[in-house]
């Protein structure tokens, strides 16, 4: 088993930024894809970054691209969603997710583990 914790959400305006924290413990060897999720109130949970823990490698959504990134520290098991310029449409329960899948992989059936999501609401 996978635990995955989130951290990091909160209120901000228009334009402000927040960074969101995801620490794995347990099992981790048994994924090698880490990704950020949301979801909106009456709306499915959509992938928004992913990242591969051995490379490093990313994959994003269209809809974040250059606002968004996602990093990781190996030695602390944890992966970063820093999010800048956010809008009021990011408004979300982000969600951190963990797997053993493609890196742009954007169904959430494909992934084995998940936090249990941290609010993130920008005001206009």
């Amino acid at each position: 088993q996978v635990q995955l914790v989130e951290s990091g959400g909160g209120l901000v305006q228009a334009g402000g930024s927040l960074r969101l924290s995801c620490a794995a413990s347990g099992r981790t060897f048994s994924t090698d894809v880490m990704a950020w999720f949301r979801q909106a109130p009456g709306k499915e949970r959509e992938f928004v970054l992913s990242i591969r823990w051995s490379s490093g490698v990313t994959w994003s959504t269209d809809s974040v691209k250059g606002r968004f990134t996602i990093s990781r520290d190996n030695a602390k098991n944890t992966v970063y969603l820093q999010m800048n310029s956010l809008k009021p449409e990011d408004t979300a329960v982000y969600y951190c997710a963990a797997g053993r899948t493609s890196i742009n992989e954007r169904s959430p059936r494909k992934y084995d583990y998940w936090g249990q999501g941290t609010q993130v609401t920008v005001s206009s």
